[in-house]
């Protein structure tokens, strides 16, 4: 039995010396495929380590499980990552950084309130680090940036969409008609797997669009920017002859760099790349180059000596000679975190992303400002533009708030896809329409427009009278309609502050200055002359005009029904046509201006096309007699006479003290 029991604890003992060889073995492998930064290939030799690890050696359990975290973060697993740091924490791994990427994995994640007590703790340890500080300012943001998202529309693009990842999409210049991008897809042109992500190597591949404006599917770019190594993330200048573009050469004895390259384009192909010499440093990584829209300036990321920490992002001039002296561009753009992937639209505004500003979750989407003495203002563009996972790599159409991004939100595997994004314009606009007071549309007007903000224009209205117009928000305006033959009529609009799209309506009825015009709405208390209340705003309105018309003098009729004998009606029309002019003096119209005057039933209407076209029974040309009256139903006659019961002007002279 003594020899039975010894043989079995030689096994054991054998068995744990296997086991324990087996997880070292791992954790040697896991090692030095990490020295290299091959993360994918660590990440499954640390996890076979900790899974053999006996549950005794906490210790090792705890270190095997921070650097299986590590590896997963580098590679964007952050499910992964989180559970892992998690299992860290458990072991008492020794170093408060697995806190605070535990916070930045939960954060990730979308897990803010997990992510503010982690943060919470690790700031316990380290109360002046400035990323933990950030990462909490982010939690409380986040939420209230995904409950008001601002006004961008994104979509995820399906043509570009493959079982890999493809990011960093770059229209090819000014040509819209173009758009460049890389991925790790099938077609990609490496045979095998890269031990830092597990996927094939990146290539850049091109689509573009038919006869029709619509996107063909993408191809593999033929030439020799593509190798077996990573390449991507791409820049052209403004003619789109020229392409910098990332490269990653992979060596399988030491680590190698990210380094920058230019081809040249010669018709429809890439010239073999060169690579670019930005500075001597060869210990350093340079990458996501995007050239400044003038060709003056490359701009890149690079975590060179010198920065604020992490990967900064840097410029250094361009011209005929060479590269001149890099510039970081400042701590209001960097910080200790990571800032990649910049683009310059045309109007000198910096894009890029960083995982150090305040951000939702990984890397965040910023624009970057610039003001007359060189400071710049950076601005996080919220949701939907950013997620909880890596946003990065924009392409603008020219002149527009619009084009692609790459996002891996909502993937799982952290795969990153491509998405379109438009900022609707905000439009404040005005429509007007001039018209004849008697309805018909004066398409030989025009409107001339002044604004508080220097605006002054001459428009043109259409066909139909109208005329469509752009203005500023917040701006007050002066419009003032004129046609040959007609009197002017002016308007006035402010427009609101508000953020949104909104347009005004204004009418402009001219007045002719060749015959009798109908005043609307002028009412008098039965066989009176007394204006009732009704009447103000059409009188307001006429004295307006008058303002607007400094130079004409009208003579104002008054005309009644047949009812009662012809002396009673002219002195009865007489008094109100006063009343009327009682009222514009009263207003500040110069009583030499103004002529009283009443005809009684002298003058019965002539009906024209606006009366015709709101009375089908009367016809344009037609004469209101007492006669005419008499043969039509009682219903007809009562809408008659009341046309007939009128007050109207008409123009007397247009050069009322013009000459003075």
């Amino acid at each position: 039995m003594k020899k039975i029991l010894s043989k079995i604890a030689t096994i054991c003992l054998l068995l744990s010396l296997l086991q324990s060889c087996g997880w070292e073995s791992s954790i040697k492998k896991g090692d030095e495929s990490y020295a290299l930064g091959e993360y994918y290939d660590a990440a499954k030799f640390y996890k076979k380590a900790y899974t053999n690890i006996p549950a005794k050696e906490r210790k090792k359990k705890g270190e095997i499980a921070y650097k299986m975290a590590d590896c997963y973060r580098l590679t964007n697993y952050s499910v992964r990552a989180k559970a892992a740091y998690i299992n860290a924490i458990r072991y008492k791994y020794h170093d408060s950084i697995a806190l605070f990427y535990l916070a930045e994995s939960q954060k990730e994640t979308g897990d803010y309130k997990s992510a503010i007590k982690s943060y919470e703790q690790f700031l316990s340890y380290k109360p002046g680090n400035i990323l933990a500080k950030n990462g909490l300012i982010s939690c409380k943001l986040a939420p209230e940036w995904k409950k008001n998202p601002t006004r961008y529309i994104v979509k995820k693009f399906p043509l570009f969409l493959s079982n890999r990842s493809e990011y960093s999409p770059m229209y090819a210049g000014k040509d819209i008609d173009q758009i460049y991008f890389t991925s790790t897809r099938d077609k990609a042109k490496g045979n095998n797997l890269n031990g830092i992500t597990g996927m094939k190597s990146a290539d850049i591949f091109m689509a573009k669009k038919n006869e029709k404006g619509n996107w063909l599917p993408p191809e593999r770019l033929e030439s020799e920017v593509n190798t077996e190594f990573e390449d991507g993330a791409c820049s052209f200048t403004a003619d789109g002859k020229t392409m910098y573009f990332t490269r990653c050469r992979i060596d399988a004895n030491s680590p190698v760099y990210a380094e920058i390259y230019v081809s040249q384009r010669t018709g429809a192909n890439w010239g073999a790349p060169q690579k670019c010499i930005i500075t001597k440093d060869t210990l350093s990584s340079f990458a996501h180059p995007a050239i400044s829209p003038n060709g003056h300036y490359l701009y890149f990321s690079s975590d060179m000596p010198g920065g604020y920490g992490g990967k900064d992002i840097w410029r250094v001039p361009v011209s005929n000679s060479g590269f001149g002296a890099v510039e970081n561009l400042g701590d209001a753009i960097n910080t200790p975190g990571n800032e990649m992937f910049p683009t310059i639209k045309d109007n000198g505004d910096l894009y890029f992303s960083s995982d150090g500003h305040p951000g939702m979750g990984g890397l965040d989407l910023y624009r970057a400002q610039q003001d007359s003495l060189g400071n710049w203002t950076v601005e996080n563009l919220k949701s939907p533009m950013n997620s909880e996972s890596d946003d990065f790599g924009m392409t603008f159409e020219p002149g527009l708030q619009r084009g692609f991004f790459s996002s891996n939100r909502k993937d799982a595997r952290g795969w990153d896809h491509i998405y379109t994004f438009e900022l609707p314009e905000i439009a404040h606009t005005v429509t007007g329409w001039v018209y004849d007071k008697e309805g018909d549309a004066l398409p030989e007007a025009t409107v001339s427009i002044v604004g508080q903000d220097g605006t002054n224009l001459r428009v043109s209205v259409k066909g139909d009278g109208s005329f469509t117009q752009k203005l500023e928000r917040g701006q007050s305006y002066v419009m003032l309609a004129n046609c040959r033959g007609y009197l002017n009529c002016k308007q006035e609009l402010t427009t609101d502050s508000i953020n949104e799209s909104k347009n005004y309506e204004l009418e402009f009825p001219l007045a002719s200055i060749t015959r009798p015009v109908l005043i609307d709405n002028i009412f008098y208390e039965f066989d009176k002359a007394t204006l009732t209340a009704e009447s103000t705003k059409a009188l307001n309105d006429l004295i307006k005009m008058l303002n607007d018309n400094p130079n004409i003098t009208i003579e104002l009729n008054a005309h009644c029904d047949y009812f009662g004998n012809d002396s009673y009606n002219e002195g009865l029309s007489q008094r109100r046509a006063e009343a009327v002019v009682k009222f514009l003096v009263a207003g500040g119209i110069d009583i030499n201006r103004l002529t009283a005057k009443g005809y009684g039933e002298s003058q019965p209407k002539v009906i024209n096309k606006r009366i015709a076209k709101k009375h089908q029974f009367l016809k344009e040309g037609d004469v209101l007699t007492e006669d005419f009256i008499l043969k039509l139903p009682a219903e007809q006659q009562e809408i008659c006479n009341a046309i007939n019961r009128r007050t109207e002007f008409k123009v007397v002279r247009t050069t009322y003290k013009l000459y003075k």
